[in-house]
């Protein structure tokens, strides 16, 4: 179970990592940018929902969201 819930999380951090770059190509506050981030969020909850994550584990999958839309950012502003 741990094993799918790593997983879990690993996919969470690299499905927003282009969407992370998305956002770095948008101005702030845009509609692009607003779908850039909350785009992901429902396959996000399916994955969760999929792995039979608990709760409480939630913080983590907003932590890796996070960090994938960051990375993807930064990507974004070093290739600039």
């Amino acid at each position: 179970m741990v094993n799918l819930e790593v997983t879990a999380l690993m996919l969470t951090y690299l499905l927003n990592l282009p969407f992370g770059y998305w956002r770095g190509n948008t101005r702030k506050f845009s509609k692009e940018w607003f779908l850039s981030i909350h785009l992901p969020v429902p396959l996000i909850v399916l994955i969760r929902i999929f792995v039979n994550a608990p709760l409480y584990h939630i913080p983590l999958f907003f932590l890796a969201f996070f960090l994938g839309q960051f990375t993807g950012n930064k990507i974004c502003k070093l290739n600039a």
